[in-house]
């Protein structure tokens, strides 16, 4: 079984660049609805008005918030037709959210 840094009591070892990486992202995530688009983008890639449809609040809204997870760099999005393309930029984002999930949605 491995332990965490936690259970052994060692501190956490993180370059300057990831901190703030880390942090960048923690506070993109912090707005409860922009967490929850991301819970509804997870690893699809979805139109906006599918993402509005499931998160239940205004296309424009839901735009703002985008364009926020957009320029710090934790979704990308792309134009298709009339549509317009969302996806969670980098893994890494996911396992953050799976382990949030695990923390504070246990399935018990």
């Amino acid at each position: 079984m491995v332990k965490s840094n936690m259970q052994e009591n060692v501190p956490f070892e993180m370059k300057e660049d990831n901190i703030n990486k880390a942090s960048k992202a923690l506070k993109a995530m912090g707005h409860p609805l922009r967490l929850k688009i991301l819970c509804v983008i997870g690893e699809q890639e979805l139109p906006v008005m599918d993402i509005v449809a499931k998160v239940g609040t205004t296309q424009s809204n839901i735009s703002q918030h985008i364009d926020i997870l957009r320029e710090k760099e934790i979704i990308t999005s792309r134009r298709e037709g009339s549509k317009i393309l969302c996806k969670v930029r980098d893994r890494n984002i996911l396992k953050l959210m799976g382990a949030m999930q695990e923390t504070f949605c246990p399935v018990n």
